[in-house]
């Protein structure tokens, strides 16, 4: 993996996408090529070997560039059952395995932050054990021997997302272009907001104090604390909590009865942060979080978190209340309500509306229970029926605050899906829809 500063230019990155795009082309052009006259079997076999060699691609070319472009491939690497299964275990590389800077490129950083680390820790590990979009995470001892996790951003990190956000903005538009006539700037303001709140480690340490608060009583979950003396706007210092990793979680070896306890607890966890606590962990990338053998979850990384209005989070169990009764005929009402309707002005149509209603009244039958991750799984069906929608019904209008929430339910829906996980998830709905949300 590269060991190198990413680049800090517009252009320079803009070049950087561009030649990625221009290596992919050329690829699929040569893999075609190859397979003229050739039997079907083989055809497939030399198109299977092409996208796992332009994933590869990708997932180095984006690691190297860190900032907002690595952030939107591990958003794509999040959604296996949109993506071939041959890319999508390449892509997942994305969510945990990123080349990290050595420590002599990110500790000016940390000595402008801090101030002499030796006053503060009396070991740093110098090779970062994870690396993400905008920082890398070593491990340390504070000098009282608690053992922590050290977030430092990468230098000039903040030029680079807003390079980025340019570039993604041009992107963003060409590409959505060419298929509907959607409304992207909902989807692009929202983006840029939370990119640009994840550069503030104090706006994360923040978020960090508010979640351990709200989940004091709620002890399936973990979530490691602040170390307020270590931590500024550009380093974080948590506690270090540990955990099985997720390919550990979600591998054969593991019981599936401990498979279907952590699907209740992320269920649970993302129903709670939309309906109850109207406080929402935004990043459901399953690296964000570690598994234990006693049931519980440890979460991380808490910069991208969505403050849910009032009005949507009452939307939202409104909506669950409805399905759970079967009073469906009010859907579209309720959704113009909550902003979701066509461009005139007018009610989304019920024909557009049944295909995710039959999705999700299967996914809460009462039994047999639901289990993610079966051939045809709800999650996989809820991709077709979206991509439907831009064809038959572009011009819907939706508010922007719902793009995080529904990327967040998707995103957990498959982990959900990895971990095969099973459960009474009706049941486990109607906790949440029939409690008033705090004002």
């Amino acid at each position: 993996m590269a060991r190198r500063p990413p680049k800090t230019s517009a252009l320079g990155r803009l070049f950087e996408l561009g030649g990625l795009a221009v290596r992919a082309g050329a690829s699929t052009v040569a893999s075609r090529l190859a397979g003229i006259g050739r039997t079907a079997p083989t055809r497939e076999a030399l198109r299977s070997a092409d996208l796992v060699k332009n994933a590869h691609r990708l997932v180095a070319t984006l690691g190297d560039m860190k900032g907002a472009a690595m952030k939107v491939g591990q958003m794509l690497s999040l959604h296996d059952a949109f993506l071939p299964p041959e890319v999508a275990v390449v892509l997942r590389a994305l969510q945990k395995v990123t080349p990290s800077l050595p420590l002599e490129m990110v500790e000016d950083q940390l000595a402008e932050e801090l101030g002499d680390p030796l006053q503060i820790f009396t070991s740093f590990e110098p090779e970062a054990f994870a690396a993400a979009s905008i920082g890398q995470v070593h491990r340390a001892v504070l000098r009282d021997g608690r053992t922590v996790a050290v977030k430092i951003q990468y230098p000039d990190i903040d030029r680079i997302v807003e390079a980025d956000l340019g570039n993604l903005h041009r992107v963003l538009k060409s590409v959505v272009a060419l298929v509907s006539n959607l409304d992207v700037e909902p989807i692009w303001l929202e983006l840029r907001a939370r990119l640009r709140e994840e550069l503030d480690y104090l706006h994360e340490a923040e978020r960090i104090r508010r979640m351990v608060e709200l989940h004091a009583g709620v002890p399936e979950i973990v979530i490691p604390r602040v170390v307020e003396e270590a931590s500024t706007r550009r380093v974080l210092t948590t506690e270090y909590a540990e955990g099985l990793s997720p390919d550990e979680a979600c591998s054969a070896a593991t019981p599936q009865e401990l498979k279907d306890r952590w699907g209740l607890v992320l269920f649970d966890f993302f129903l709670r942060g939309i309906l109850e606590h109207r406080l929402l962990h935004a990043d459901p990338n399953l690296a964000n979080f570690a598994f234990r053998t006693d049931g519980r979850i440890v979460v991380y990384d808490f910069g991208c978190v969505k403050e849910i209005p009032l009005r949507l989070a009452r939307g939202y169990r409104d909506l669950s209340r409805i399905v759970l009764d079967g009073r469906t005929e009010e859907l579209p009402r309720l959704l113009k309500r909550m902003g979701m309707h066509r461009a005139d002005g007018g009610p989304i149509q019920d024909e557009l509306i049944a295909p995710y209603l039959g999705l999700v009244v299967e996914l809460l039958r009462p039994a047999p229970p639901y289990r993610f991750g079966a051939d045809e799984s709800v999650y996989s069906r809820l991709f077709a029926a979206a991509r439907s929608s831009l064809t038959d019904a572009p011009d819907i209008r939706f508010p922007r605050d719902i793009v995080f929430i529904n990327r967040t339910v998707l995103g957990h829906f498959g982990n959900l899906a990895r971990l095969h996980a099973a459960g009474p998830w009706r049941e486990r709905l109607e906790r949440f829809v029939g409690d008033r949300i705090p004002s």
